[in-house]
């Protein structure tokens, strides 16, 4: 009888066996976080979400800088948004309507209905070039945000019309332009051919919320050197800072070298942090793992890191920074990879730097931001980065008006 039992079994575990490898192998990897799991130590029988909300409220915020800088923005990524479809998107303290037009093109438009305030991604439908109001069935066309068309009224009136957001789709993002002054935008971003013509394919991707200003974010790449400090120990010790230099996994460790230092005109706009990553094991160099990453910084709020390996190929990881509120910011790093190089190689990278990444979370999300933090010589990049990233804001740029945020997660 336990003969049968195990011969009953036996395909059952290797369908699973077979399953799990056919999923992971083929499917990209996804790895989507809540505002309140990571970078918080829940203790005393409270929750992550009521550990977030009470660090939010108690933490020094600082004297900040303004918080929404100039620039491009991430708003969501090309494959999230099919044609005919239509999402509700918070960013820059604001809600938009992002569409996809039936000729494919993506548009974007403040939500709410100039007529009543009806949020015009809950409901609405797209028709053709536009955006249908749910509530009255009001028209707004996407690439003027011209109402043209109310079903019930005689004529249209010429000042019925929502704000569009000048926006761009490139290397499979759709992205939206900020100027505090309404200012048309001052560069574009870089389209990288691998991607467009499908030579790097999609192989997943992470985000995470981070409870900071926008500009503690970037400025990790001028920082060298907590690099050798927070991000030495092994990937396999973890995330919780409590845990990661134990004894256990002391045998591996990761050593870096880096520098960063701004582009000039007409690219002022852009910097560049060059990194060379190895991986020790007892002391002994692994050369299979050496990596040279170049990470190339496009205005304030997106960094495009080019991946260069001798034996697993080149890839391109997007970290798109996007201020949902003025200390909330939207983290995303998407992966295209070498479609030739197996789908388990940019994945592995991916959850590395998710991995490495979600420690710098823990940092970000209970510091405060110093104006006039007390440096050392070898500190020089970062007063270097702040001077270069000013350039984002401008004499209106709007700064944080109250002491503390009031929304709970």
């Amino acid at each position: 009888r336990l003969r049968w039992l195990l011969l009953l079994l036996l395909p059952c575990v290797i369908f699973c066996v077979l399953f799990w490898y056919w999923y992971f192998y083929t499917n990209p990897l996804e790895l989507l976080r809540a505002p309140e799991d990571v970078g918080y130590i829940a203790e005393d029988g409270r929750s992550k979400a009521q550990t977030a909300n009470q660090v939010r409220r108690r933490r020094k915020i600082g004297e900040l800088p303004p918080v929404y800088p100039n620039g491009w923005f991430r708003v969501l990524d090309s494959h999230l948004l099919e044609r005919g479809e239509v999402k509700n998107v918070s960013v820059l303290g604001e809600q938009v309507a992002v569409f996809r037009a039936q000729n494919g093109k993506a548009h974007v438009l403040d939500a709410y209905c100039p007529h009543l305030g009806a949020n015009l991604a809950v409901g609405g439908r797209v028709l053709g070039d536009c955006i249908e109001c749910p509530f009255h069935g009001w028209q707004f066309r996407g690439g003027d945000g011209k109402c043209v068309k109310i079903p019930y009224a005689e004529k249209v009136p010429e000042f019925a019309k929502v704000r569009r957001w000048p926006s761009c789709e490139v290397n499979g993002l759709i992205l939206v332009w900020f100027h505090c002054d309404g200012k048309d935008p001052e560069w574009t971003v870089p389209e990288y051919e691998e991607i467009t013509q499908g030579k790097w394919v999609y192989r997943g991707r992470t985000e995470h919320f981070i409870n900071a200003h926008i500009e503690e974010i970037p400025e990790n790449a001028a920082d060298l050197a907590h690099l050798g400090h927070l991000h030495t120990p092994s990937m396999t010790s973890g995330v919780d800072l409590r845990y990661t230099n134990s004894k256990t996994w002391e045998f591996l460790r990761h050593d870096w070298k880096a520098r960063w230092e701004p582009e000039s005109e007409p690219n002022k706009h852009c910097s560049q942090m060059f990194v060379e990553h190895s991986l020790t094991v007892f002391g002994l160099h692994c050369p299979l793992l050496d990596v040279d990453v170049v990470a190339r910084q496009v205005g304030p709020g997106l960094v495009f890191l080019l991946f260069n390996h001798y034996y697993f190929g080149r890839g391109l990881l997007v970290h798109c920074v996007t201020p949902v509120e003025p200390l909330l910011q939207c983290v995303s790093h998407t992966m295209f990879y070498q479609s030739n190089v197996p789908p388990v190689v940019p994945k592995f990278i991916l959850r590395s730097e998710s991995i490495q990444f979600e420690r710098d979370v823990m940092i970000w999300n209970n510091k405060k931001y110093n104006p006039k933090p007390v440096l050392v010589k070898e500190d020089s990049a970062i007063q270097k980065h702040r001077r270069w990233y000013s350039q984002f804001y401008s004499e209106n740029s709007p700064r944080l008006k109250l002491q503390h945020d009031s929304l709970d997660f």
